[in-house]
């Protein structure tokens, strides 16, 4: 059996993050654990959702799904330590790449002025067996170049009223649970709270319909085998995208 590569130590010199994903549930799949890591250490994340998921769960009205899953995905969050959670309110299911979409972004990004931002897997698959989902593709592409629109004054100047600057310090994108990640963070320590922010998402997860479907077996399996890389007992892992602005 071939070893898997070693994954590089994220670099944890920051103070602020903003997490900006498709659907309420999606940081849980995978990253709350580092999530949680980061608050205890006193930085502050916060979550930006582009949807409320409102398309999430077939037995229930969209508008009466919004409801619930925003109310989960603040008390996910509030687990971990993130007290800012921002509903965007774009459609659930039907997210396109596009202008617009990067301008909402980019305004997030601006408002916010994060040194990192963390979005989820937008490649194609999940480690080329499984399709991704359109929303994360969508909204991976366009966040990687929202963060560059955000620090350049004449890309959406409309939004520079109030107050509101250009931001170009990001200095990094980390997509977690990439296919091709290249770095991890050991989240041994704050796992079970990683496993409770998935937990929290009760209703969505019961409308899945996946019998006998175990939030801690699952988050195990991904933060096993991402921390044997790393010489840790759980880890989470991240694509790394570097971040300039201008070229």
């Amino acid at each position: 059996m071939d070893t898997p590569e070693p994954l590089e130590i994220l670099d944890e010199t920051w103070e602020r993050a903003l997490c900006i994903v498709a659907h309420p549930d999606d940081m849980e799949f995978g990253a709350a654990a580092a999530v949680a890591r980061w608050t205890d250490q006193g930085k502050w994340v916060g979550y930006t959702m582009v949807t409320s998921g409102e398309a999430g769960i077939d037995g229930m009205d969209p508008e009466a799904c919004r409801v619930v899953r925003e109310r989960e995905q603040v008390e996910s969050g509030r687990i971990v330590g993130v007290e800012t959670v921002d509903f965007l309110g774009e459609p659930d299911g039907v997210v396109e790449y596009s202008v617009r979409l990067r301008s909402v972004l980019a305004a997030e990004v601006r408002r916010h002025r994060p040194d990192i931002v963390i979005t989820g897997n937008f490649r194609d698959t999940w480690g080329g067996r499984n399709l991704n989902q359109a929303d994360h593709i969508a909204v991976g592409r366009a966040v990687l170049d929202a963060v560059r629109d955000a620090g350049n004054r004449w890309i959406f100047p409309d939004q520079l009223t109030g107050g509101l600057e250009p931001w170009g310090g990001v200095r990094e994108v980390w997509a977690f649970g990439s296919p091709q990640s290249t770095h991890a963070v050991d989240t041994t320590a704050t796992f079970d709270r990683g496993v409770a922010s998935l937990q929290a998402h009760a209703a969505y997860i019961d409308g899945l319909g996946w019998e006998n479907w175990d939030p801690r077996e699952f988050l195990e399996g991904m933060a096993r085998g991402t921390g044997q890389r790393i010489g840790a007992a759980f880890a989470a892992p991240f694509e790394v995208f570097p971040m300039g602005w201008g070229d």
